[in-house]
């Protein structure tokens, strides 16, 4: 079965996140189907002016960004922004000619999607990897249980009713849409996950470069990912001191950036451990194995929030596909990911604790980190998770093709990338079938 399918995101490779990283995962799954992807970024890719972009041998159509935003009333700028992407969305859609129109979140996504789909009779796959009335508390444009919370809340529900099918990262995001009232059988989890094979794991860390970058000789705490708010990273800057008190060796190394940075500097400053910190920056893609070699364990301290209690995060799944050593928090997200104890350590959120647990996992570092590796290098990989086959029987037989790749894989209690990407990718097709 050839399918065509036109994707809706957010945003796309060039830039490197989590999402984007998904996205390929889905993309490269589909397109070993046999089936042919068209991929569609709204105006908050912010990137360029051209209509459409080749990256890395993939093709997207871009929707141009408004030269003004209103700012006048809250609301009127995201209506704005859906209708230049049905515009767009419609455009692309009648000259690629579809069969399935898959939106990634936000939901500012799958309004259009729904109405283009409307109008021409295609189905929606809706794919919801995080809540997007939750991120705007996160980055402080609203606060939750306000009246734009409400609504934002209500637009989400509203889509995911009239999807055909609904796709989640997590059982914490797909347990709140049913409490939503959405029926059980039409959300499938889908979960995120990495293809270890993709990661070298455990390389010797790069001599100059810790020279460089002043770490020569220290037991190095890391973080490599964006500076959100959410991220915790202020909870890692105040548990330092509590660190150098049991391990004056210890550095922290950060890289990276987002809106957080500033704060962070000044909070270094503040404690006055600047010489224990360093804030590399953003490093290009390619570089960033270098960077993970430097550090001895990695930290992941998220604050507790509704964000991050139902969004299962990607950077644990890497850093667990190296072997390496972690520390997290416990919300609920990490619990999903993350087995208490086997080289990997959680905190209660919020807390003091985590200098505590952190000091105690860096004292072990130098003796466990190789034990580990192959430790998690021999763990049984899991079996690959099947959907539903009341809705999804045709991706379900695509899938009996893939099965074995999963062997190649390993995320915790996770499927793998291949596999569960393939799953998301066959059970796409399922939505064609289950539809009237």
């Amino acid at each position: 079965m050839s399918l065509r399918i036109l994707h809706v995101l957010d945003h796309s490779i060039p830039l490197h996140s989590g999402y984007t990283f998904r996205t390929l995962s889905i993309l490269r799954e589909q397109r070993k189907l046999g089936w042919q992807t068209f991929h569609l970024t709204t105006p908050r890719h912010l990137l360029g002016r051209s209509l459409e972009e080749e990256v890395d041998g993939w093709h997207f159509f871009r929707t141009p960004v408004s030269e003004a935003g209103s700012r006048r009333w809250p609301g009127l700028d995201e209506l704005a922004l859906m209708r230049r992407v049905e515009q767009r969305l419609l455009e692309v859609a009648q000259k690629v000619r579809p069969q399935i129109l898959h939106a990634h979140s936000p939901v500012l996504n799958a309004i259009p999607a729904l109405r283009v789909g409307r109008r021409l009779g295609l189905p929606v796959a809706y794919e919801v990897r995080a809540f997007w009335e939750d991120a705007a508390v996160d980055h402080g444009t609203t606060s939750e249980g306000s009246l734009r919370y409400r609504l934002t809340r209500g637009l989400e529900t509203w889509a995911l009713k009239r999807a055909d099918q609904v796709f989640t990262i997590c059982e914490g995001l797909r347990n709140d849409i049913v409490q939503r009232g959405i029926p059980a059988e039409k959300v499938t989890v889908i979960p995120n996950a990495v293809d270890i094979e993709s990661f070298v794991g455990g390389g010797p860390a790069d001599a100059r470069l810790k020279s460089q970058l002043g770490l020569s000789g220290a037991t190095v705490i890391g973080f490599i990912g964006s500076f959100y708010a959410y991220e915790g990273l202020d909870l890692l800057i105040d548990a330092l001191p509590e660190i150098l008190r049991q391990r004056p060796d210890v550095r922290v190394l950060l890289v990276g950036g987002g809106p957080q940075e500033a704060a962070l500097r000044q909070q270094v400053a503040r404690l006055g451990v600047e010489s224990k910190v360093v804030i590399a920056g953003r490093v290009p893609h390619s570089e960033v194995q270098r960077y993970y070699d430097l550090v001895d364990v990695l930290a992941y301290p998220r604050h507790s929030m509704r964000l991050t209690d139902l969004v299962t995060p990607l950077k644990p799944l890497e850093a667990m596909a190296q072997g390496r050593l972690l520390v997290a928090s416990d919300v609920g997200g990490h619990r999903e990911l993350i087995r208490h104890g086997e080289n990997r350590i959680l905190f209660r959120a919020c807390s003091a604790n985590a200098g505590r647990r952190c000091a105690r996992l860096v004292g072990s570092s130098s003796r466990t980190s190789a034990t580990g590796q192959r430790a998690w290098r021999a763990t049984p990989r899991p079996t690959h998770a099947s959907p539903r086959t009341q809705t999804l029987d045709v991706g379900s037989r695509a899938l009996d093709q893939d099965r074995s790749l999963s062997d190649q894989c390993v995320t915790c209690s996770q499927p793998s990338s291949v596999a569960s990407h393939a799953t998301l990718a066959s059970a796409t097709a399922g939505v064609t079938a289950a539809r009237p």
